[in-house]
């Protein structure tokens, strides 16, 4: 089941997340930030974007989210996404689906672009974001440094819809919470 993330997820999560911190280079955080804080993270997330979770009889196995792209506001229509899975639970579709519905739900934004940020070669990453319709944009060439070795970073992008000549305000995800279309979506 998809569903919006809740505060009680927060340990769930942050037990996806760590991996990453620690071993990995998904994410260039170096420290685990903490169960309290990643409770932060969600509730304030939550009060402009979706943050989505992958529920398999109460156990989250992956997670989802959007955020700001940049600060100025001409980039409201832009987001960038991320996506973490549980490692037991890899190989089953599941990012995908809960990818596709992260997407479609910040369409019913009224959010234009997606960007995911991959640390290279991330060949699982990209190929999962190539699948989903994104395409390269650009390389970030030895921008971060983890695990004793510079990393290249990719951005790949992906037009959600046709941007309006004069685009409305981006719906804050609060407001769509209890739409029929996030339902649907959900469901």
């Amino acid at each position: 089941m998809i569903r919006i993330a809740r505060d009680e997820d927060a340990a769930a999560i942050h037990t996806i997340y760590a991996p990453s911190i620690i071993d990995g280079v998904a994410t260039f955080e170096t420290v685990l930030p903490g169960v309290a804080t990643m409770r932060e993270r969600i509730r304030a997330r939550l009060q402009h974007y979706p943050w989505l979770v992958w529920d398999e009889g109460g156990e989250v196995l992956a997670y989802a989210y959007a955020g700001r792209f940049r600060e100025r506001a001409a980039y409201d229509w832009i987001a960038e996404t991320s996506i973490y899975v549980r490692e037991d639970a890899h190989r089953r579709g599941i990012a995908r689906r809960l990818y596709g519905v992260l997407l479609d739900t910040m369409c019913l934004q009224g959010i234009n672009q997606a960007v995911g940020v991959i640390t290279l070669p991330g060949m699982v990453s990209v190929a999962m974001h190539e699948t989903m319709g994104f395409t390269a944009a650009g390389v970030w060439r030895q921008c971060g440094y983890k695990l004793g070795q510079w990393w290249d970073v990719g951005v790949w992008q992906k037009q959600l819809q046709t941007p309006a000549a004069i685009p409305e305000p981006v719906i804050p995800f609060p407001q769509l919470q209890e739409s029929p279309e996030l339902r649907d979506l959900l469901s």
